[in-house]
């Protein structure tokens, strides 16, 4: 068997002794790669996914999870969430993650119950756990949640080549990260400022799409102080920089830049003077 043949063994050897199970789903494709398994595995009527709904989820990524999990024909929940009702995930430290990762188990866990499901599952990777900073992680498992794909050995490379193996709609799908990942640490975190995010995010897709710039993965960060940092694919930098007009929708910020180095996920955490600290 090639590697990628063993590790989804290993993924459904995690899962298909397990009555039942709920998938905190959040649209992206480790986790719908986490939910397809589960099907396969058990049988949709044994799984459910749950997409937690709250200001830090752009509006498209939920018709997009809705349309998925429908896809597969499980029962979708879109339990609410209330990371903003927390202090530490509003003051936005390094370790805003585990608050908001705790701020879903809370809610996933009683969830499950509720429904008889006893085992509560994320798409953590095992790339994840080996990238040395993911607060959250720590947080989730702290609560019982657990990763099959972690577990599984399943690297971000082998997760996409199940989800093309497996014919999945989000195979290629870009990374999206919720939206207080674009908000500088130390910045407070609230619900005006991740509207404003999503607005300036939408819309400039919107532009970049009217003039013919394809663009794959976009961030909008907010940097404090009313300014924001354009992060795009490296190959449109140049065509961004030049276009005043493109970057004029990016509004609610006195001060606009286009990053020279593209988009990088988890940028903001570059910025972070103690990362070890949160680990």
């Amino acid at each position: 068997m090639s590697t990628l043949d063993e590790r989804l063994a290993a993924l459904d050897a995690e899962l298909a002794d397990l009555p039942g199970v709920l998938v905190a789903f959040s649209g992206g494709v480790d986790s719908g790669v986490v939910l397809a398994a589960a099907v396969r595995s058990l049988g949709p009527d044994r799984v459910v996914a749950a997409t937690a709904v709250s200001p830090s989820l752009p509006a498209a990524e939920r018709a997009g999870a809705v349309a998925f999990a429908e896809s597969l024909g499980v029962r979708h929940e879109l339990p609410r969430t209330d990371e903003l009702a927390r202090e530490g995930y509003r003051a936005n430290a390094g370790d805003r993650c585990a608050f908001c990762k705790a701020e879903l188990v809370d809610v996933l866990t009683p969830l499950a119950a509720q429904l008889g499901i006893a085992d509560v599952v994320t798409g953590t990777n095992a790339d994840d756990l080996r990238a040395g900073f993911r607060p959250g992680i720590r947080a989730a498992a702290e609560r019982g949640a657990w990763a099959p794909l972690a577990r599984a050995g399943m690297t971000k490379d082998d997760v996409r080549a199940a989800a093309r193996r497996w014919r999945l709609p989000l195979a290629d799908k870009p990374a999206a990260a919720c939206l207080a990942s674009r908000i500088a640490y130390g910045v407070p975190v609230s619900a005006e400022g991740l509207a404003r995010v999503e607005h300036a995010e939408a819309q400039l897709r919107r532009v970049l799409a009217d003039a013919g710039l394809a663009v794959r993965d976009l961030r909008v960060r907010d940097l404090g102080d009313d300014a924001a940092r354009v992060e795009v694919d490296a190959a449109l930098v140049p065509a961004l920089t030049a276009r005043d007009d493109l970057l004029a929708v990016v509004t609610g910020f006195r001060r606009v830049e286009v990053d020279p180095r593209g988009f990088r996920s988890g940028s903001m955490n570059e910025l972070l003077p103690d990362p070890v600290r949160y680990r």
